[in-house]
């Protein structure tokens, strides 16, 4: 019987179709602490994660019966990918699954700092009439988005922003052809010309405060910021600086480099809309995943 550990949340159906498969016995254990993780993941041949669990080199040591880590998501940064490796233990991803969901919801967020959605709201909770100070917005229409990072998730915005009659350029360490209507620019380019501002890259040695004291230097000072990636990709201390200086319009934080957060001097800033790491949150991503990740295990078990 090959032994899956579910250490964090899946689909119901993807957990129900699962356990229809003879070959495997699925164990539900979320939340678990990191000692208590490593105190159980030695009896598993694969363990299913999310973005919650911390598979570091010391939890991975103690999986002397594990051959594969899969994480139902896109980013690796909370796996120790190197290390897994380096024990013989396969680690994938499902890098397809909520593409649409984080492209979907960076537009949302554009929109959503343009009409003063989030203020306007909490105004009229408040009961308050506030027309006036809510007045003054924005359309997408006729605006340069820039795009940094063009992988799967970097062209389905694209393809949105360019329905919403958006001019599209964007930046990739990578060389990209593409038949959608962009432009491929440098970083300074894109800084310096965009209007809106999303990031879609992975956190590593590269990435790290990648948006720092000179990059906001260089955006316009009306350019909105969204960062739906990886926290750490922007310097938290520089964009605090940026907002405190009025360097750019605003920004849409999803992501943080503590999470969560403990200091929340960046998330009171009237000009930050702040949310909790809800890129991938929704029922279809989630369900795709859940069955990328059937898929991966069924080859992956020959079963």
């Amino acid at each position: 019987m090959i032994k899956i550990l579910l250490a964090d949340k899946l689909s119901p159906k993807a957990i129900e179709l699962l356990k229809e498969i003879p070959e495997i016995e699925i164990v539900e254990k979320t939340g678990l602490e990191p000692d208590a993780l490593k105190q159980e993941i030695g009896k598993f041949d694969a363990v299913v994660v999310r973005s919650a669990t911390k598979l570091r080199k010391e939890i991975l040591e103690a999986g002397q019966n594990l051959k594969l880590v899969v994480r139902a998501g896109i980013g690796l940064d909370n796996v120790d990918v190197g290390f897994a490796q380096s024990k013989g233990i396969e680690v994938r991803n499902t890098p397809f699954a909520t593409s649409i969901t984080v492209a979907e919801y960076t537009l949302a967020l554009m929109l959503g700092i343009c009409r003063f959605v989030g203020p306007s709201y909490k105004s009229m909770k408040e009961h308050k009439w506030e027309k006036k100070n809510f007045s003054k917005g924005m359309e997408l229409y006729d605006k340069t988005a820039g795009i940094i990072g063009f992988g799967r998730i970097g062209k389905e915005i694209a393809r949105r922003e360019l329905a919403m009659g958006m001019k599209v350029i964007f930046c990739d360490v990578l060389k990209i052809q593409t038949d959608i209507n962009v432009k491929q620019v440098s970083l300074e380019e894109l800084l310096m010309t965009s209007d809106f501002i999303s990031i879609h890259l992975p956190l590593n040695e590269s990435t790290k405060n990648l948006i720092s004291l000179k990059e906001f230097d260089s955006m316009k000072k009306n350019a909105v910021l969204i960062n739906v990636s990886r926290g750490g990709v922007v310097d938290e201390k520089a964009l605090l600086d940026a907002l405190h200086k009025d360097k750019i319009k605003a920004v849409a934080i999803d992501v943080y480099e503590a999470e969560p957060p403990g200091n929340f001097e960046l998330i009171d800033h009237d000009k930050v809309y702040p949310a909790p790491h809800l890129g991938a949150s929704t029922m279809e991503g989630q369900e795709r995943a859940g069955f990328d990740v059937i898929t991966i295990l069924k080859e992956f078990f020959n079963v």
